[in-house]
C-alpha cells in the first residue's frame, strides 16, 4: 500500500530501470531474491472519469473558468451577507450552465466507458496450465502467450513466437494504427518458430528484455535468451517482432504471441492525444473584453457606494424617520459597513458579465461543427470521404488565416505514381507499350519477341524488382503454402501492397518490362526473368530511414554472390558511387525533376566473402545492441552503404490533384500567402510549383540554396534583400533548401523574416519534419504575430499541423497519422477553397456578433439597475423582479443569438467562392476590433439610458396605472410603482435587443423567425402567467397582477413604441446612410448576392444522407448536375423548389 501511495505522489516510479525482463509464460526463475516487475494490467481507459470522481473533478474543471468561479463568488456572497437581491438570481444561471456543460461532458464520457468495456470484455484465447483457456482481454498479463486468429486484432502488443507457417511469418495490416493499408511481413526468431503447438509453448524456456514502453509505432529494441538443452541463445528483436495493438492478422491462420506492453503501456493507447489545446483569436478577444466590463463592474459599484455613503453625510437621509437603525447598526463598523454595502452593489450589477456566453459560445461551436461534416461540396465521392472535425473549437479561427503551409506530395499531388523514364548507364530510356527503350528510338519488335537487354539494363531491372519491402496478395491465398506456388497460373490475380507509391510503381513497372517479382518468404524473394525464375536468398534489409534518403537490401544471388541493391535520393546515393555514368545520371535526373518527376537512384556492391562477413558481424552486433541501437546501426548502415557501382535513375510521375491551382490563386485574392514545404528535390519541387501555380512564370524567382557557411548565407540574404528593394513592382517567389534554412533561422531570423515576408510565394525543399514545424513557428512568433494553417497527409507533416493554429490533414495514401493529429480533415486540397473561404468567413462573423451582442445585451441590461440607485437614495433596491433577472439570459434573449449564430450569411456563399478577396474584409480580427467593440459597449449603454429616462418622462406622471409599490403624493395623485416602472423598462428592453438583432440579420429561415418573434411571444405570455397567478410556492410575490395592469394601459403601449423606435430608428438610419453613400465590398456583394438564381448549385444545410437524396431529386428534373453549395436559404421549402422565392430568404 505505501508503494502504491509513494508511486502515486511520484517518489517511486513503477520502472526503475531503462529496460523490462519478460518472462514467457510466467516462468519465473527459482532462486529466492528475485522480486517480479510491476506493469500495467491491459484494460484501455479513455475516459475521463469514473462515477466517484466525475462530480469533484468536473466542477473543480469548470470553476477553473473565470467567469464560472466569478459567479460562485457572487453566489457566495449573497448567501453571506444580506443583499439586494435573491441567491437564486445568481445561483439558478451558474447551476444552469454547470449542469448543461456537465450533462454534455458525462454523457460524452460514458460513450468513452461503453466503448472502453467493449474493448476490455473482449473475449481472447491464453496458454494457461497446459492449455488454451478463454478469458477476457482485460486480463492478460505481460508474459502470457496469446493465441490470435486470422482477421483478429492484437489485444495487446505481441513478440511474435510462431505462427502456423513453417518459417514463423505472419502478415498484418497497420490501417487502424497509420492508415497503411499494405500487408506488412511479421516475424518470429527461428528458435520459437519451431514451437506451434500449445505443450511445445508451454514448454518453452525463455525470456525477451525490451525498453521500457514509448510511443513511437516504429521503434522497439529489445532481444530474446532462448534456453536449448542448458545453452543460451541471444537473438535481437526488433519493430519487425512486434505485433501492435489494434493491427489486425490477415493471410494467416493463426500465431501465437507473447504480451511485452500491455493496457495503457501499448503503443496504441500511448499514442492517444488529448483534444487540441489551441485557443482562437476570438476567445482571446473575448477574455479582454471580459476583463474590460469586469472594470466597469467595479467602477459601477465604487462609485455607488461612494455616493450612498456621500448622500447619507445628511442626518435626514442616513436615518430616514422610516427606517431607524438599531443599536448594533449604529455601533458596527465603518469599514465592515463599507465593504458590505460595496459587495452588495456588486452583486446588484454582476449581471453585466454574462455568465451564459460561454454556454452559448460551447453550444454554437459544437452545433456549427456538423456543418462543415454535412457539406456536400466537401464530399468527395471516389473514396467516400466527408470533410471531418477533430475540434470545434477553432472553428472561427478558419476566416483569420494569414498564411497557408502545405506539403507537396499527397497534398498538392495525387500521391499515385506513374513510371515514366529511367536512366541505365547513362542511357535515357522510356518504357513503351511495356517495353523499355531508348530516347528518341521507336519500339519496332513484334509483341510476341523476348526483348534482348544488356547486362545493365537487366541488372537494373533486377535491382528495381528486388531493393523493396513489397507485400503481394493472391487472391486464392488461405492459410499456409508455399509463398510461390501461386506464380504460374494466377500472376494475373496478383496485386502488390506497398508502403511507399513509388516502390509500387516500380516494381508494376518492372512487371510489365518482363522482370516480374513473384513473392516473398522472408528468406527468399523470387522473381521471373522474361518467363525465367530465378531465387534470392534475403539476407538483410537495410530499413529506409528520413536521416540516410535511402534503403538497401543484402542478397545471395542463385550463384552463391552477395550483392547489396540500394535505392534513394541522388543526394544520398551519388556521393557514395565509385563508378558508372555519375555525371550523365546527375544531367537526367536533373531533367527528370525539372519534369516534376520523382527521382530515385539506383546503385549496386558486391562483397568477397571476408567483405560479408565484417559487415554480417557489424550488423548483428549493432542489432542485438540494447542502448544506442539507432546510432549503432546508422554507422553500421554507412559503413555498409559505400563504394557503390551506380545503376541508374528512375522518374516517376505525381499527378497534380484537380483544381490546385485555381484553390491557390483564390487563397492569394484572399490574401492568404502560401508557402510550401516538402522533403522533394529543389528541381522537382520548383517545376511542381510552377505547374501548379505557387510561382507564376512572370515571378522573379530568388534562391537561398546549397549555403555552406553562416557568412555566405548572410550574404546571400543582403543580396535578396537589396533586390526586392529594387525591383519592388515585380512580385518575387523565393526557394530555399533544408541545409540554407537551418544556417538562417541559426544567426540571422530577422533578414531571413524581412526577405520571407516581401515575397510572394515561398517554396522550402528538402525539408525534414521537424523543419516544418520550426518554420511554422518562426511565423507564428512573429512580432505580427499572424494566424497560420498548415495543410498535409503524411506522418511527417504531423509537428507542423500540430505547431500551426490550424491543422488540417488531408485523407490521403500516406496513413492516417496526419488526419487523427489535424483539428479538420479533408478529402483534397481544392477543398480548402471552400472550407476557408465559406465556412471560415461564416463562422468568425457569426461569432464575433454573437460575443459583442451578448456584452451589448447585458449592458442594456444591467444599466437600468445603476441609474435606478440615483432615485431611490443607493438603498441598492432592486430594479428588476428576481425572476426577471433570473430568465434574461436563459429564456428571453438565448435562443435568438443562438440561431442567428448558426445560421447567418452574411453573403451569399456562391459569390463568396466567386470573390476570394471579401476574405480580406473580415481578415485581422477587423470584425471583433476594439473599435467594432466600443461601438456595441456605448451603443449598449445609449440604449439603457433612452429605455430607463424614456420611461421615466414617459410614465412618471401617469395616474392611471396602479403599482403595488404605490406612494401618495401630496395632491393625492397616485404614482405608479416601483415593480410597474420596472417591468416597464424590462418589456421594452426584451423587445429592442431581439429587434436590434433582428436588425443584424441578412439571412432569414423559417427557425429564425420562430424563435425572434417566439421570444418576445414567450415573454407575454410567461409574464401573464407569472403575474396573473397566485403560486403558493412563492414566498413572496410582488409581481402579482403588475403586469396585467400595465398592458391594460393604452400609454404603457404608447411609450414601449415610441421607446423602441427611438432606440432603433437611428441604427436604421446608419445603415441605410453607409450602405448607400459609403458601401463596403462586402455589402455591395450582399446586393449582388440578391440577384443570385437558386439552383441546383444550393443544397440545403442539412446531414448528407438528406442532402444526397435531395441531389437525387434534382437531377430527374435537370438533365444536368451541378456541384452542391450549401446554404440555409434551402432549408426554406419554398426557397428549394421555387426560384423566386429566393430573394424573399434575404434581407439587405
Amino acid at each position: 500500500m505505501l508503494r502504491w501511495i509513494r508511486q502515486q505522489l511520484g517518489f517511486d516510479p513503477p520502472h526503475q530501470s531503462d529496460t523490462r525482463t519478460v518472462y514467457i509464460a510466467n516462468r519465473f526463475p527459482q532462486h529466492g531474491h528475485y522480486i517480479p516487475q510491476r506493469f500495467a494490467d491491459n484494460r484501455i481507459i479513455s475516459s475521463k472519469y469514473t462515477i466517484w470522481n466525475f462530480i469533484p473533478k468536473n466542477l473543480f474543471e469548470q470553476f477553473r473558468r473565470i467567469a464560472n468561479f466569478y459567479f460562485l463568488i457572487i453566489f457566495l456572497v449573497q448567501l453571506m451577507i444580506d443583499t439586494p437581491t435573491s441567491p437564486v438570481t445568481s445561483g439558478l444561471p451558474l447551476f444552469f450552465v454547470i449542469t448543461v456543460t456537465a450533462i454534455k461532458q458525462g454523457f460524452e464520457d460514458w460513450l468513452r466507458h461503453k466503448a472502453d468495456n467493449e474493448v476490455n470484455g473482449a473475449p481472447v484465447f491464453v496458454v494457461r496450465s497446459g492449455g488454451l483457456v478463454q478469458t477476457r482481454s482485460k486480463n492478460i498479463r505481460v508474459g502470457d502467450i496469446v493465441r490470435v486468429a486470422k482477421d483478429e486484432t492484437f489485444p495487446a502488443d505481441l513478440v511474435l513466437l510462431s505462427s502456423d507457417r513453417a518459417e514463423g511469418t505472419c502478415h498484418i495490416t497497420t490501417a487502424s494504427l497509420d492508415g497503411e493499408t499494405n500487408l506488412k511481413t511479421h516475424y518470429a526468431v527461428p528458435e520459437t518458430a519451431v514451437s506451434q503447438s500449445v505443450s511445445q509453448l508451454e514448454a518453452l524456456q525463455a525470456v525477451v528484455e525490451c525498453q521500457q514502453p514509448e510511443a513511437d509505432l516504429y521503434r522497439f529494441v529489445g532481444r530474446i535468451t532462448v534456453t536449448q538443452q542448458g545453452e543460451e541463445i541471444v537473438r535481437p528483436l526488433g519493430p519487425e517482432n512486434l505485433l501492435l495493438r489494434g493491427a489486425r492478422l490477415k493471410n494467416t491462420k493463426e500465431i501465437f504471441g507473447v504480451a511485452v506492453y500491455t493496457g495503457m503501456e501499448s503503443k496504441m493507447a500511448l499514442n492517444y492525444k488529448c483534444k487540441s489545446q489551441k485557443r482562437s483569436a476570438v476567445e482571446k478577444s473575448m477574455n479582454t473584453f471580459l476583463i474590460i466590463y469586469l472594470g466597469i463592474l467595479l467602477f459601477e459599484a465604487i462609485l455607488s457606494t461612494i455616493l450612498k455613503y456621500a448622500w447619507q453625510a445628511e442626518n435626514k437621509w442616513d436615518e430616514p424617520f422610516y427606517n431607524e437603525k438599531t443599536e448594533q447598526e449604529r455601533n458596527s463598523s465603518k469599514i465592515l459597513k463599507f465593504i458590505s454595502d460595496f459587495l452588495a452593489f456588486l452583486v446588484l450589477y454582476n449581471f453585466i458579465i454574462p455568465i451564459s456566453l460561454y454556454v452559448t459560445v460551447e453550444m454554437q461551436k459544437f452545433l456549427g461543427s456538423f456543418f462543415i461534416g454535412w457539406d456536400l461540396d466537401l464530399y468527395h465521392e471516389e473514396s467516400d470521404q466527408r470533410a471531418q472535425v477533430n475540434t470545434s473549437d477553432l472553428n472561427e479561427e478558419l476566416g483569420q488565416v494569414e498564411y497557408v503551409f502545405t506539403d507537396k506530395t499527397g497534398t498538392l499531388t495525387e500521391n499515385e505514381m506513374q513510371f515514366r523514364e529511367c536512366s541505365i548507364n547513362g542511357i535515357k530510356y522510356q518504357e513503351i507499350n511495356g517495353k523499355l527503350v531508348p530516347e528518341g528510338m521507336t519500339d519496332d519488335t513484334p509483341d510476341a519477341a523476348v526483348p534482348r537487354l544488356s547486362r545493365e539494363e537487366e541488372l537494373f531491372l533486377k535491382a528495381v524488382s528486388l531493393c523493396h519491402t513489397v507485400q503481394i496478395s493472391y487472391d486464392q491465398t488461405d492459410g499456409p503454402g508455399e509463398p510461390f506456388s501461386h506464380a504460374n497460373g494466377f500472376t494475373t490475380q496478383m496485386e502488390y501492397y506497398a508502403s511507399s507509391p513509388d516502390e509500387k510503381a516500380l516494381v508494376e513497372a518492372t512487371k510489365r518490362m518482363g522482370v516480374t517479382f513473384t513473392g516473398s518468404n522472408g528468406e527468399v524473394m523470387e522473381i521471373r526473368t522474361f518467363g525465367k525464375s530465378e531465387k534470392y536468398k534475403l539476407l538483410h534489409v537495410l530499413e529506409f530511414d528520413p536521416n540516410r534518403r535511402r534503403m538497401s537490401v543484402i542478397l545471395q544471388t542463385p550463384s552463391g554472390q552477395k550483392i547489396l541493391f540500394t535505392k534513394g535520393a541522388e543526394s544520398a546515393i551519388l556521393p557514395y558511387t565509385k563508378s558508372g555514368e555519375i555525371e550523365k545520371t546527375r544531367v537526367h535526373v536533373d531533367e527528370f525533376a525539372l519534369k516534376g518527376l520523382r527521382t530515385l537512384v539506383v546503385a549496386y556492391r558486391l562483397f568477397s566473402a571476408e567483405e560479408y562477413k565484417e559487415v554480417e558481424r557489424r550488423i548483428h552486433e549493432a542489432r542485438t545492441a540494447l542502448q544506442q541501437r539507432e546510432e549503432r546501426l546508422a554507422e553500421t548502415f554507412s559503413f555498409i552503404e559505400k563504394d557503390l557501382e551506380l545503376l541508374g535513375a528512375t522518374g516517376v510521375e505525381d499527378k497534380l490533384q484537380e483544381k490546385v491551382q485555381e484553390t491557390i490563386e483564390a487563397l492569394r485574392l484572399a490574401g492568404i500567402k502560401v508557402w510550401v514545404l516538402t522533403g522533394d528535390k529543389h528541381e522537382t519541387a520548383v517545376s511542381v510549383s510552377l505547374s501548379c501555380g505557387h510561382f507564376h512564370r512572370t515571378m522573379n524567382i530568388l534562391e537561398l540554396v546549397q549555403q555552406k557557411s553562416d557568412h555566405e548565407c548572410a550574404e546571400q540574404l543582403r543580396r535578396l534583400a537589396r533586390r526586392i528593394k529594387e525591383d519592388h513592382v515585380i512580385q518575387h517567389g523565393l526557394v530555399v533548401d533544408g541545409a540554407s534554412l537551418s544556417l538562417a533561422l541559426r544567426e540571422h531570423e530577422k533578414l531571413f523574416m524581412e526577405v520571407c515576408k516581401n515575397c510572394s510565394a515561398v517554396l522550402c525543399c528538402r525539408m525534414a519534419p521537424l523543419q516544418k514545424a520550426k518554420v511554422v513557428r518562426l511565423l507564428k512568433t512573429s512580432p505580427e504575430k499572424p494566424i497560420t494553417l498548415a495543410i498535409g497527409d503524411g506522418a511527417n507533416d504531423v509537428s507542423m499541423i500540430q505547431e500551426a493554429h490550424v491543422g488540417i490533414g488531408i485523407m490521403g495514401k500516406e496513413g492516417r497519422q496526419a488526419v487523427r493529429n489535424s483539428d479538420y480533415a479533408i478529402a483534397r486540397f481544392k477543398f480548402l477553397a471552400k472550407l476557408l473561404l465559406v465556412h471560415g468567413h461564416f463562422y468568425y462573423v457569426r461569432i464575433a456578433t454573437l460575443v459583442q451582442y451578448f456584452f451589448y445585451k447585458n449592458v442594456c441590461f444591467i444599466t437600468p439597475q445603476f441609474l435606478y440607485q440615483f432615485f431611490c437614495l443607493f438603498s441598492q433596491q432592486t430594479l428588476y423582479d428576481s425572476v426577471y433577472l433570473t430568465l434574461y439570459n436563459i429564456c428571453f434573449t438565448s435562443l435568438p443569438i443562438l440561431v442567428y449564430s448558426l445560421f447567418e450569411q452574411l453573403v451569399h456563399p456562391h459569390v463568396l467562392q466567386s470573390k476570394p478577396a471579401l476574405y480580406r474584409d473580415i481578415s485581422k480580427n477587423s470584425v471583433l476590433s476594439f473599435k467594432t467593440f466600443l461601438y456595441w459597449t456605448i451603443l449598449g449603454f445609449c440604449h439603457a439610458f433612452i429605455f430607463f429616462f424614456g420611461s421615466y418622462m414617459l410614465m412618471g406622471e401617469d395616474t392611471s396605472l396602479m403599482g403595488n409599490g404605490q406612494i401618495l403624493r401630496a395632491n393625492r395623485q397616485l404614482m405608479f410603482g416601483n415593480w410597474t416602472f420596472g417591468t416597464l423598462v424590462f418589456t421594452v428592453m426584451v423587445i429592442t435587443v431581439t429587434l436590434k438583432l433582428a436588425l443584424e440579420t441578412h439571412f432569414w429561415t423559417w427557425i429564425n423567425h420562430f424563435v425572434t418573434w417566439g421570444s418576445i411571444a414567450f415573454y407575454f405570455i410567461f409574464s401573464l402567467f407569472y403575474g396573473g397567478i397566485i403560486w403558493p410556492f412563492l414566498h413572496t410575490q410582488d409581481m402579482y397582477f403588475v403586469f396585467v395592469q400595465l398592458l391594460s394601459s393604452g400609454s404603457a403601449w404608447f411609450a414601449i413604441i415610441i421607446i423602441i423606435i427611438t432606440c432603433l430608428f437611428p441604427d436604421v438610419i446608419k445603415k441605410v446612410f453607409y450602405r448607400h453613400l459609403q458601401p463596403t465590398s462586402t455589402q455591395k456583394s450582399q446586393m449582388y448576392s440578391n440577384r443570385v438564381a437558386i439552383g441546383d448549385d444550393f443544397i440545403a444545410l442539412q446531414p448528407l444522407s438528406r442532402a444526397k437524396n435531395q441531389l437525387g431529386k434534382i437531377s430527374l428534373l435537370r438533365p444536368m448536375r451541378g456541384s452542391a453549395v450549401w446554404t440555409q436559404c434551402a432549408v426554406s421549402r419554398r426557397a428549394v423548389v421555387a426560384v423566386p422565392g429566393w430573394p424573399r430568404c434575404w434581407s439587405d
